[in-house]
């Protein structure tokens, strides 16, 4: 898939991926402890959008952003409508919300939940409302995320121990994440299917 002229659409969804970044940055040199989603203050709901400002090493913070980049690309290339910048918008505090359910959860904090959020919000466009190679992306993204997913069983374990991240994975943040996605683009989509 080739980039082609953004049109105005896809630019709600470049400016929500830029908006993200632009809080990842400049969260990283705040302190942790006031931006985290935190499970003592689980109805801190401002804390639902400050969570993606937090992140734990550079490493953390390079990969979401690299990861971020690849998302816009996406966006920009599949000329996503406002709707799913509406979508992956609505997706972002609601990622964080179920995280309250999780008892070895004590505190969360990167963008991995949101990304996977707007990469099912693209893919499920894509898979809805393309035709195509576009349509095909759609697919394979969904279907990747899904594999993703079932490696990483965070139904089972819901932190997992990485030494190379150099911190405990919430990977069950990545699941929230992909169903809030999904939830959010069906809604989308419907809302956007009644009014036409």
């Amino acid at each position: 898939m080739r980039l082609r002229r953004v049109t105005p659409p896809a630019r709600a969804w470049l400016g929500l991926s830029a908006g993200l970044a632009v809080a990842a940055l400049a969260g990283y040199g705040l302190p942790s402890g006031a931006l985290a989603w935190r499970a003592d203050a689980p109805w801190s709901v401002w804390r639902w959008f400050t969570a993606v400002a937090v992140h734990w090493t550079a490493l953390h913070l390079g990969a979401n952003l690299a990861g971020l980049a690849l998302l816009a690309w996406l966006g920009a290339s599949a000329r996503l409508p406002s709707g799913a910048a509406w979508a992956w918008c609505a997706a972002w505090p609601l990622t964080q919300a179920p995280l309250m359910l999780v008892g070895e959860l004590r505190a969360y904090g990167g963008l991995s939940g949101v990304l996977h959020a707007g990469a099912v919000i693209a893919a499920t466009y894509m898979l809805c409302r393309s035709r195509g190679a576009p349509r095909c992306i759609g697919l394979g993204v969904l279907a990747g995320v899904a594999l993703k997913l079932w490696l990483e069983a965070p139904w089972q374990v819901p932190l997992q121990a990485d030494a190379a991240w150099g911190f405990p994975v919430a990977v069950i943040a990545h699941a929230t994440g992909a169903l809030t996605g999904l939830a959010c683009a069906v809604i989308a989509l419907g809302v956007n299917r009644g009014s036409a």
